[in-house]
Parts: C-alpha cells; sequence; structure tokens
C-alpha cells in the first residue's frame, strides 16, 4: 500500500505529522510538525518524500478515530505563509464532464450550436493525452485562492454571503512543492471538494472566474506515490439525518480525457507558477455533482465524499458567511 501522510492537531494546538500503516493506524513522526516541513527535508536529504518519512517513524501512535476530542485532522498541506500556496484547477477534463456542464449552460446554445464548453472537452478527447514528454491540448484553467481558502475534512465549508450557490464537487487534488531550482516536485494526491456556485456560472459562463474564487476542503490523506489509473468513489448529500443525494464518480486517467502530466505541464509551464518554496493544490476535475441533477444545497447539509483509492472520508456541512453587501473603497 502506499504510504499516506496526515497533518493532526493536538490539544493545546500542538502539531504532528503521521503515517498510516497498512493497518490504518497513525504512526507519529519525530522531528516534524508540517508535512511542507518534511518535504523539504527529503529535498536537502536528496531521498523521496515517502522515505524521508520512514526514517522518522516513531513506535507512538495518534488516534485518528474522532473519539478524542484532543485530537483534530488537519488538511495535508499547508504553508507558513498563506500566500504563497495556490488553489487552482482545470475543468472538462473527465469522460462525460462536458454533458454536466453543458447541460447548466443549454442556454446558451441557440439553434443547437456547440457551446464552448463542449469544443473545449472534444479538444480535451481529440489532444489531452499526449505521448509522454511532449504537450498536448491545454485544458480549461481557473484560480481558486490561496491557502487560506483550504479546509479541513469536520469543518464547515462556507459560501460567501453574496454567494447564489454552495455546491459539491467530489475530485483529486494534486500536491505540489517548487523546489530551490525552481521545479515542481509532486508530493502525492489527496481527495477533495473543490465547492463552487454553479448558479452563478450557469448565469453566464463566463462567470466561472467568480464561481471558482471559493474555499475548498481537502481529504486527511496525503497518498505518496503514484494515483491508481482507475479511481471510484461515492458523493453523498444528507440533510439531517436523511440522504438528499447519492451518486457514484469516476476518476484517475482511465477516466479522464487529458493525462495527468499534461495537466500538471500547462500549469507549471508558466514561470511565476515555478517560484522556489511556494505549494501548488491543482484539482483535476469532475463529472459528478448534485447541482446537475437538480438539487440545491442548503446551509446545514452534510457533504460526504470518499474513493477508493483513500482509506478516510471527507466529510463538511455548508455553512453561510456573513459579510457587507457592499464593500466601499476610499481614496487614500
Amino acid at each position: 500500500m502506499s504510504l499516506r501522510l496526515l497533518q493532526v492537531e493536538l490539544a493545546g494546538r500542538t502539531r504532528r505529522v503521521a503515517a498510516l500503516d497498512e493497518d490504518g493506524r497513525a504512526i507519529g513522526l519525530e522531528g516534524v510538525t508540517s508535512t511542507y516541513e518534511l518535504a523539504g527535508k527529503a529535498l536537502a536529504e536528496g531521498v523521496s518524500l515517502e522515505q524521508a518519512a520512514r526514517r522518522r517513524m516513531t513506535a507512538e501512535t495518534v488516534d485518528i478515530s474522532g473519539a478524542s476530542p484532543d485530537v483534530r485532522l488537519l488538511a495535508p498541506i499547508d504553508h507558513p505563509d498563506t500566500a504563497h500556496l495556490y488553489l487552482t484547477g482545470t475543468g472538462l477534463t473527465h469522460l462525460g464532464s462536458a454533458e454536466s456542464r453543458d447541460r447548466m449552460h443549454a442556454l446558451a446554445a441557440a439553434g443547437g450550436a456547440e457551446t464552448d464548453s463542449m469544443r473545449i472537452f472534444l479538444e480535451g478527447l481529440k489532444g489531452g493525452r499526449p505521448p509522454a514528454g511532449t504537450a498536448g491540448v491545454q485544458p480549461e484553467w481557473f484560480y481558486k485562492g490561496d491557502g487560506s481558502s483550504i479546509v479541513p475534512t469536520g469543518a464547515p465549508l462556507e459560501m460567501p454571503a453574496f454567494a447564489l450557490d454552495g455546491g459539491e464537487e467530489p475530485e483529486i487534488a494534486g500536491i505540489y512543492l517548487i523546489d530551490p531550482q525552481g521545479l515542481p516536485v509532486r508530493l502525492g494526491f489527496c481527495l477533495a471538494n473543490e465547492f463552487s456556485d454553479h448558479v452563478t456560472e450557469r448565469h453566464n459562463y463566463l462567470w466561472l472566474a467568480h464561481s471558482k474564487l471559493r474555499q475548498a476542503a481537502l481529504g486527511p490523506e496525503l497518498r505518496l506515490g503514484s494515483l491508481p489509473a482507475d479511481v471510484r468513489g461515492t458523493s453523498r448529500v444528507y440533510r439531517g439525518e436523511r440522504l438528499v443525494w447519492e451518486k457514484p464518480f469516476l476518476t484517475g486517467e482511465a477516466n479522464m480525457s487529458h493525462t495527468i502530466a499534461n495537466l500538471e505541464h500547462h500549469h507549471f509551464k508558466y514561470g511565476n507558477f515555478r517560484r522556489p518554496g511556494d505549494v501548488h493544490v491543482h484539482f483535476f476535475g469532475t463529472a459528478t455533482l448534485s447541482f446537475a441533477d437538480d438539487v440545491r444545497c442548503e446551509p446545514g447539509d452534510l457533504f460526504d465524499i470518499s474513493a477508493s483509492a483513500f482509506l478516510l472520508p471527507l466529510r463538511n456541512r455548508l455553512a453561510r458567511g456573513a459579510g457587507a453587501s457592499f464593500v466601499p473603497v476610499p481614496s487614500l
């Protein structure tokens, strides 16, 4: 089994890094308090992240069962300065992903014309899986925010006061560190809820950028090594004790119109995304969302996402934030 790393917060706000072993036990690591710190040590030592973790494994276990209020699972990555962590993503990358988007944009397809969403999806089918070491067609790309927008499992996912919707998007995210030479290295993969405002996007696809500037939830595990080609998961929405919506989702390269390498290339080809020390969390997209099935999520609803490649689920309740109805900007 691929090694998985966790970040946990103990009573008194003490942080630990732990590794999940083959039995699902969380083994504490010594000498590091964050995944970011561990990755830096791996680079300095010239070893893989897994090797660096195994060198630091202790005999101590950390209780992650949820029974103890003194242990809280954090997101699997963060940065000491949240401004140096980028949240970005790509859409229309999965087989079938254009169907949901096209249904949302159906009114824009006057006279049955092919939508921009369908065109970019078809381009991905044709050129998103180039030979290894070469670049294929570029995908749709979007920016979500910085490290302050990351939410761990168990914490509320908050849509802004001005938002028209807060809907889940179950997917996988890649996590990267830029090394001292300015080259991206992949730390691993995590389960994610990319979380968007689909009502805003449906109004006009040119508002996609607005709809994506939201928080995002990351599952607790950082899965090291490669991602299985076929990842199968389930996304659920609960309202109180009632299951409102449930649907399987497929991801991994076997279910994608782009290779992960192609998505990575088209993100990191930009020099300003290769600044040493920065962290990038990049969402790979999904074809499954409750909004496409006419479900409208409400504050208090629980998003429950699980997948075969990860041991632990990702669970967050939807909340609505408070805020001013207008932001005045005076002259200085």
